[in-house]
């Protein structure tokens, strides 16, 4: 089975880790096999949170520099400062929506171009869709759904080999009752803004 190497990258509290329990989940779902691990920066501080994610035949879960297939960032600077993980072949999905950290906040640090971002980006990997998932999440009904968005967004853009339905089913599975329609909505949301992205 032709192996993808996945890694995601967000802040702190932006629900990494349960869009990588809802992947790993739709990957058994699919009977495709599945390897993750994670680095926990200072999360609870606002601190980057990476998972890697190998789905089909591989002994590892470690995705070395320029070996990414797809990377998918949660917060604009944060894709722009896993790049090094990419090679010209590799699709990136990103949110546009910033979240400045402290330094920025305190005037210690100036925030990148969001628009600047994108062209490095697109410059250095075969694709890239970017879109605004925390205005799409509250479209959905809570901005805490920015992870759902984006899974909607890396779904589409058909760069795994499990089907929408599967992961549907893992959203299910994985999603406590309370907030399943909400997620529902915001995967279907993310997954028309990738389908229409131009850019």
């Amino acid at each position: 089975m032709e192996t993808t190497r996945l890694i995601m990258v967000a802040v702190g509290g932006q629900g990494n880790l349960l869009a990588s329990k809802v992947l790993g989940e739709a990957a058994l779902i699919s009977q495709v096999p599945v390897r993750m691990s994670e680095i926990h920066g200072m999360a609870q501080r606002g601190g980057v949170v990476e998972s890697a994610i190998v789905f089909g035949d591989a002994t590892s879960s470690i995705i070395s520099d320029g070996e990414a297939d797809i990377l998918l960032g949660f917060e604009p600077a944060e894709t722009l400062r896993a790049l090094n993980r990419c090679s010209k072949d590799t699709k990136v999905i990103t949110n546009t929506a910033t979240l400045p950290p402290f330094t920025v906040s305190i005037g210690q640090g100036v925030y990148p171009d969001v628009e600047k971002i994108k062209e490095l980006i697109k410059a250095r990997c075969a694709s890239l869709v970017a879109i605004d998932a925390m205005k799409l999440a509250r479209q959905a009904g809570s901005p805490m759904s920015v992870n759902i968005v984006l899974l909607g967004a890396l779904v589409q853009t058909k760069g795994l080999s499990f089907t929408k339905e599967d992961v549907i089913k893992a959203i299910e599975r994985r999603t406590k009752k309370a907030f399943l329609d909400m997620n529902l909505k915001a995967f279907d949301l993310g997954w028309k803004a990738a389908q229409t992205y131009s850019g």
